[in-house]
């Protein structure tokens, strides 16, 4: 007979972590853990993480919500996903407490990567700031030996953020180090256009979210004209049923579209993106969302097992350093890989 226990974290961040949203100083996640009582000694445990402001579940009754699912899920034994569809942190937490439930330990997938055999090429990402204390982790990550570095940009004037990529560019051609950035919105649709023409003089591998979601038309625009491949994370948010997300490939038709598992739809939906993008030719690569090493660890065999062993293009994968009080995991950074250490880890995020 199954069970479940939901617990809370707040993590705390080395250092403020700056987006065009606003600056994030912490982070708190909830914890599901399975049991089964013909399995004594098992558990299984799963992240859920929403972003405040950004996830479209997270609502004021998230614990009592999530908690209703639990209960429904462990009376079946199968997770219902039209029940959870509209709530993709929760349902990603319920997704990896069964499947780290069922393998008795920590791994989800069976693949080269959860083995230790292989690594996942990640990129570094360079947090917004003063114009100073982002040359200053650019130079931090390249010097770790980094060779996919993503800029998040549009917190500091422009003028400023082209001067650091214009310094990047001088000393590091695009052979030798690409370039992702990051907008999170904070470009006018009226003013976007002209922004990428200038800054793909520096030879720009993609840019995320120029402007805000929910613009499709403007968006399809600036992805028809625009001379650096664009690539979609919060439009896809909210946008859980399949037909609204064909319809969303079909009418913006971005170059790339980034998978976030906590805030597309879990495992199960971000699989749905994938094969839908897949079939419009659109790339696509997996991110985390800031979770801890729990959700960090899932989501890295999220992307061994839907993109091979290694992905071909570097992954998001690069928070499990983030925090002060980051939990234990078998998933550890070199250099500008992620390699899973095969152990058994003990389900305790308290």
């Amino acid at each position: 007979m199954l069970s479940y226990s939901i617990s809370q974290r707040t993590f705390h961040f080395r250092q403020p972590a700056g987006t065009s949203r606003g600056v994030y100083t912490t982070r708190h996640s909830w914890f599901i853990t399975l049991t089964d009582s013909s399995r004594p000694g098992v558990s299984g445990m799963g992240e859920c993480a929403p972003l405040p402001n950004l996830s479209c579940d997270d609502i004021p009754a998230y614990e009592q919500t999530l908690a209703s699912l639990c209960r429904m899920t462990v009376s079946t034994g199968t997770i219902d996903y039209t029940l959870w569809r509209p709530y993709p942190s929760m349902l990603f937490g319920m997704e990896t407490a069964m499947r780290r439930l069922a393998n008795g330990c920590d791994v989800i997938y069976d693949t080269p990567f959860t083995r230790g055999e292989v690594g996942i090429p990640i990129n570094g990402l360079v947090w917004m700031g003063n114009h100073e204390e982002m040359c200053r982790r650019m130079e931090e990550k390249i010097q770790s030996g980094f060779r996919c570095v993503k800029l998040k940009i549009g917190a500091i004037d422009f003028e400023e953020e082209v001067d650091l990529i214009r310094r990047i560019r001088d000393r590091f051609s695009p052979e030798s180090i690409e370039l992702r950035l990051d907008a999170n919105g904070a470009f006018a649709p009226q003013d976007a256009l002209s922004k990428l023409h200038l800054l793909s003089r520096f030879h720009i591998h993609s840019i995320e979210q120029p402007i805000r979601q929910h613009q499709w038309r403007e968006m399809a625009s600036i992805c028809k004209s625009s001379p650096i491949p664009i690539a979609l994370d919060e439009e896809l948010i909210g946008v859980n049923i399949p037909e609204m997300k064909a319809a969303l490939l079909d009418t913006i038709r971005p170059s790339y579209i980034i998978l976030k598992p906590s805030l597309h739809g879990g495992l199960y939906g971000s699989e749905e993106w994938i094969r839908l993008a897949d079939e419009r030719g659109i790339g696509s690569w997996v991110t985390s969302a800031l979770e801890s090493n729990v959700g960090l660890s899932a989501i890295a065999q999220f992307a061994a097992q839907v993109y091979g062993c290694p992905p071909q293009m570097p992954q998001g994968l690069g928070t499990g350093q983030l925090f002060t009080d980051n939990v234990e995991s078998p998933v550890e950074m070199v250099g500008d890989q992620l390699y899973y250490h095969p152990y058994p880890i003990a389900n305790d995020a308290e």
